[in-house]
C-alpha cells in the first residue's frame, strides 16, 4: 500500500495523468521561483530608479547613464528612456508644435510601457492554467481508476473491502496529486498578479509625473536637450 506500490498497480491511464500531475508540478515551482526573482527585481529597480530620478539629478545627464546600459534598460528606466530620446528628437525636429512633441514622448513612453508588462505578465497564465485544470485531471484520474475497480469487482461473487481499497487508494492519489500541483499555482498567480498590478502602477504614475516635467519644460521654451547630438559626435 505504499505510494509507488499504487503507482505501480495502477492502469496505464492512472500512471499517464500521476506522470502528467508531477510534470505540471515541476513546471509551477520552477515558474514559481522564476517569476518571484523576476518581480521582486522589477520592484527594486523602479524604487532605486525613481530615487534617483527624483534626487535633482540633470535629465540629460541620466539619460546617457541608462544608454549606456544598451539592451539592459528595464522597468522605469526603459520609459524614461524611450520618453526623454523621443521628446529630444522630435524637440529637434523644425516646424514641430509642442502637442505633437508631447504627442510623441507619450506614445514611446506607452510602446515602453507595453513592453514592460508584457515581460513581467510573461509565464503568469501557465501558471493560471496549471491552477485551474489541474485539480480536473486528477479527477479524471480518480474516476478512471474507480471505474476500473468496480468492472474488476464484476467478475468475483463476494466483494471485500481488501479487493476494493487498493484501486480506490490508486485512484485517489491522482485527486491528491492534482490538488497538489494546483494549490501552489493558484496562490502563486494571485501573488504575482497583485504584485504585478502594483508595478504597473509606479509605471504609469512614473510616466505622468515625467510627462508633466517634460510638459512644462515645453511651455517654459527650455532650450531643447541635445543629449543624442552629443553621443552621435
Amino acid at each position: 500500500m505504499s505510494f509507488l506500490g499504487l503507482f505501480l498497480e495502477a492502469s496505464l491511464v492512472v500512471k499517464a495523468v500521476m506522470i502528467l500531475l508531477v510534470l505540471m508540478s515541476i513546471l509551477s515551482w520552477a515558474l514559481i521561483f522564476q517569476r518571484r526573482k523576476i518581480l521582486d527585481q522589477a520592484q527594486t529597480e523602479a524604487s532605486q530608479f525613481e530615487e534617483r530620478f527624483w534626487s535633482g539629478v540633470d535629465l540629460a545627464k541620466l539619460y546617457k547613464e541608462i544608454s549606456v546600459k544598451g539592451g539592459k534598460i528595464k522597468g522605469s528606466e526603459h520609459l524614461f528612456h524611450s520618453g526623454f530620446r523621443e521628446f529630444a528628437r522630435l524637440r529637434q525636429v523644425r516646424n514641430m508644435d509642442n502637442l505633437s512633441v508631447m504627442s510623441g514622448t507619450q506614445r514611446a513612453m506607452r510602446v515602453a510601457h507595453s513592453r514592460e508588462m508584457d515581460r513581467l505578465e510573461k509565464h503568469l497564465t501557465v501558471l493560471a492554467t496549471i491552477g485551474s485544470i489541474s485539480p480536473y485531471i486528477g479527477l479524471f484520474g480518480t474516476v478512471w481508476g474507480i471505474m476500473n475497480a468496480f468492472i474488476a469487482l464484476g467478475s468475483v461473487q463476494q466483494a471485500t473491502l481488501q479487493m476494493v481499497a487498493p484501486g480506490i487508494a490508486e485512484a485517489l492519489i491522482a485527486t491528491a496529486m492534482g490538488l497538489f500541483a494546483a494549490i501552489p499555482a493558484v496562490i502563486a498567480y494571485n501573488k504575482f498578479a497583485n504584485q504585478v498590478g502594483v508595478i504597473d502602477g509606479n509605471y504609469i504614475n512614473f510616466a505622468e509625473e515625467f510627462t508633466g516635467i517634460l510638459q512644462r519644460q515645453v511651455v517654459s521654451s527650455a532650450p531643447a536637450p541635445s543629449p543624442l547630438r552629443e553621443q552621435e559626435a
